[in-house]
C-alpha cells in the first residue's frame, strides 16, 4: 500500500529514502538574536524523527537586518551563526533525514525603515516607503545570498534552498504587480527573470556540487499578479540554470489576506493543480504542499504524475506519527490540521509570536508555554 510514497528518489547526487519532504515553515522559535535556541534543535528533531526524507529549514535571514521578516527568524548572514546552524544540521541529519535549509531576504516585507524592493510600491496600505534597488544592492543581495550558502554547507546542510515565493524579494522581481522597473530588472519576463537567476548561479557557483533547491511561487493570486503564463517559463528557466527541486507554491502575503484565497486555502490540496502544472513543463522534481492530508491522496497525486513529492509541513507539525500511520495502514489515528483553528498558528507568527498547534494535547501546550510564556 503506498508503493510510490514510500518510494525512493533522487535531488542531485542525494538518495531519499522517501517521497514525503517537510517544506519550510516559520513558527519564531529562534533566539531573538536570530540564534539557534534549544526549542528550535528541538522542533527540528522531531520533524526529523517523523520518517520524512527531507527537512527543510524555515526561512533564514541572508542579511540582518534589511532581509529580515520579522522577530525570532534565523540568521546565517554572519560566521557567528556557525555553531547553532552545525547543531542543526546535525539535529536532522542524525535522524536519519536529509537537512535543508532556506535562504532568504524578505525585501519589501523586512522588517526595517526603507527596506530594499524592487519598485517603490506600498505594502498593506501602510504608506512605508522602500529604497528602490539599483545595480550595486542587486550585486550585494546576490553576493549575500551565496555567502549564507556558504556557511550552511559548512554547517554540514546538505541541500540549500532559495526562497521565491510568498511575496519575498526573489519573487518580488518576478512579479508585474511589484517590478515596475523600466530597465534590464523589470518590464519583459526575460527581464523580470534576471535577478532570480543571476541569484541561482551565485549560489550554485559558491557551494559547487551542493543541490540547490528553489520555493516557487507559481500563481500570486493577486489582479496583475504573477500567472502561470510566466511563471512556467521561469520554471524552465531555473531548470536549465540548475536547480535542483521546484518546491511549489500559490500567493503572497499580500493575497492570503483577500477573501477567496482565504476561503481557497482552507481546501484540501489547494495547491496541487500548480505543482501539476510545473510538473508538465520540467524534469526536475517538483513538490506539491497544500493540506495534503492523507496518504491515499498523497500516493494519489505521485501515481497521476502530478509531482514527484509531497510537502507536509503543518500536517507533520499536528502530527509527527503521520508517515508511521500512513505506513501501518493507522489513518484513523492521524491527528489532522484542522482550520477550524482559524490558522492559529499563522496569526501567531505575523503577530511575530511563536507559534503552537491547537491540535497538541495538553501536555505538549503545557510544556510549550513554560518556554515562551
Amino acid at each position: 500500500m503506498h508503493s510510490r510514497l514510500f518510494s525512493g528518489l533522487k535531488i542531485g547526487s542525494l538518495e531519499l529514502d522517501n517521497r514525503v519532504v517537510m517544506p519550510p515553515m516559520y513558527v519564531g522559535y529562534a533566539k531573538e538574536t536570530g540564534e539557534v535556541s534549544q526549542m528550535v534543535l528541538d522542533h527540528y528533531s522531531l520533524m526529523a524523527q517523523s520518517g520524512a526524507a527531507m527537512i527543510v529549514v524555515e526561512s533564514t535571514s541572508i542579511d540582518h537586518p534589511m532581509a529580515g521578516g520579522g522577530a525570532r527568524t534565523l540568521r546565517a548572514d554572519d560566521d557567528c551563526f556557525l555553531d547553532g546552524l552545525e547543531k542543526l544540521a546535525e539535529a536532522i541529519k542524525s535522524q536519519g533525514a536529509v537537512a535543508a535549509i532556506q535562504l532568504n531576504h524578505a525585501g519589501r516585507f523586512s522588517v526595517v525603515t526603507n527596506p530594499l524592493s524592487p519598485t517603490n510600491i506600498d505594502t498593506f496600505g501602510l504608506g512605508r516607503t522602500y529604497k528602490k534597488m539599483d545595480k550595486d544592492d542587486i550585486a550585494h543581495v546576490g553576493d549575500k545570498f551565496a555567502e549564507a550558502a556558504v556557511r550552511a554547507k559548512k554547517a554540514g546542510f546538505d541541500v540549500v534552498e532559495l526562497h521565491g515565493a510568498t511575496g519575498y524579494l526573489l519573487s518580488q522581481f518576478i512579479s508585474p504587480w511589484v517590478n515596475r522597473r523600466t530597465d534590464e530588472y523589470g518590464g519583459s519576463l526575460d527581464n523580470r527573470m534576471r535577478f532570480g537567476l543571476e541569484v541561482l548561479k551565485k549560489v550554485r557557483d559558491a557551494v559547487g556540487d551542493m543541490p540547490v533547491g528553489f520555493r516557487f511561487m507559481a500563481h500570486e493570486w493577486l489582479p496583475e499578479g504573477l500567472e502561470l503564463v510566466d511563471s512556467l517559463p521561469y520554471a524552465r528557466a531555473l531548470e536549465k540554470a540548475g536547480a535542483a527541486y521546484l518546491s511549489v507554491s500559490g500567493g503572497s502575503w499580500e493575497s492570503f489576506m483577500v477573501p477567496e484565497v482565504l476561503i481557497k486555502s482552507i481546501q484540501p490540496c489547494y495547491m496541487v493543480d500548480l505543482a501539476a502544472a510545473v510538473k508538465k513543463e520540467v524534469e526536475i522534481p517538483v513538490i506539491a504542499a497544500g493540506r495534503i492530508q492523507e496518504g491515499a491522496v498523497a500516493e494519489r497525486i505521485l501515481l497521476e504524475g502530478k509531482a514527484d513529492l509531497i510537502g507536509l509541513a503543518r500536517p507533520l507539525w499536528a502530527d509527527p506519527g503521520w508517515l508511521e500511520k500512513v505506513r501501518h495502514d493507522r489513518e484513523d489515528e492521524i491527528i489532522p490540521c484542522s482550520p477550524s483553528c482559524g490558522d492559529t498558528c499563522m496569526q501567531l507568527v505575523m503577530s511575530f509570536k511563536p507559534a503552537y498547534c491547537t491540535q497538541w494535547s495538553k501536555e505538549k501546550r503545557a510544556e510549550w508555554k513554560a518556554k515562551f510564556e
